[in-house]
């Protein structure tokens, strides 16, 4: 299993939870094999998930989902274990996970995701390549994530990060500040994620806004709480809430500060993520 992607942990708009792994029931279970709803946990057969979607979605959870559920699905700050979520049992491909993620679930903490659809298969692959029950790779956890080389990251950095950041202006003295190396990771990963754990960034990320027109040329504009193909909502400067159906003319544009960065999540390689880090920690 990867390493740097499955320790980078963390969220997006706000800290999200997401959800497991595992496998659905194709058959039923030997007799005297329970589980909750159903067939045996013991006979789900294992999934054979496309590897690079399979790492595309590793990235998706760790960004969103890993801070509440943890790097491997079995529970993380605030998040319950997903391991043998029914729900996630139950899912192919991203339909019954995919509802959840863009609705979220308020009565439990869970905020509304923005996801799109390629990126919920892409996180359903992801899922449901862990094993049910028995051992797997991802609860090795190394003793450190410091394992990338500082000279390929300083490249890295600044080909792809430099017109917008650098060691001398916004990102000076972060590894002071953030010295836990998986905190330091997530923070560039996903500005403003770590936030809450006590360890904030240079600095705390606008949120996204929203514009809406309506058919008779009024805009409408505040900050975005919720967009799926059929609503968007957002909070309006004087603090009140609106909601409009995205039909009948109705258009709605996004600026989203972090968009580079959410952008920059499926092209990283393990590589690109490690030598960053290395080159990051020593910003002091």
């Amino acid at each position: 299993m990867t390493l740097a992607r499955t320790l980078a942990i963390v969220t997006t708009l706000s800290l999200v939870p997401a959800f497991v792994v595992a496998q659905q029931a194709q058959t039923p279970a030997p007799s005297g094999r329970g589980r909750i709803g159903g067939a045996g946990i013991g006979a789900y057969p294992e999934r054979k998930e496309d590897q690079a979607a399979v790492e595309r979605g590793r990235v998706t959870f760790s960004t969103n989902c890993a801070f509440c559920h943890g790097a491997d699905t079995r529970g993380g700050d605030g998040g319950p274990s997903l391991l043998r979520s029914q729900l996630v049992l139950d899912d192919q491909r991203g339909e019954l996970i995919g509802p959840v993620i863009r609705a979220g679930r308020p009565d439990r903490g869970m905020p509304a995701f923005a996801l799109a659809a390629e990126q919920i298969v892409d996180l359903a692959a992801f899922m449901h390549s862990f094993k049910v029950a028995g051992y797997d790779a991802s609860r090795d956890r190394p003793a450190s994530i410091m394992v990338g080389d500082t000279a390929t990251g300083e490249k890295y950095f600044t080909e792809t990060c430099g017109s917008c950041h650098s060691a001398t202006g916004d990102l000076q003295g972060l590894a002071t500040r953030i010295s836990d190396p998986r905190m330091l990771q997530q923070s560039w990963l996903m500005p403003g994620s770590v936030v809450s754990r006590g360890a904030p960034p240079p600095s705390r990320p606008r949120p996204p806004t929203a514009t809406v027109t309506l058919p008779s040329g009024e805009k409408i504009q505040g900050q975005l709480e919720r967009v799926d193909d059929f609503v968007v909502a957002l909070k309006t400067a004087d603090g009140g809430r609106r909601s409009f159906r995205i039909a009948n003319g109705v258009q709605v544009s996004i600026a989203d500060p972090l968009q580079a960065h959410r952008d920059l999540l499926r092209k990283y390689k393990d590589a690109d993520i490690h030598n960053v880090t290395a080159y990051l920690s020593t910003f002091k």
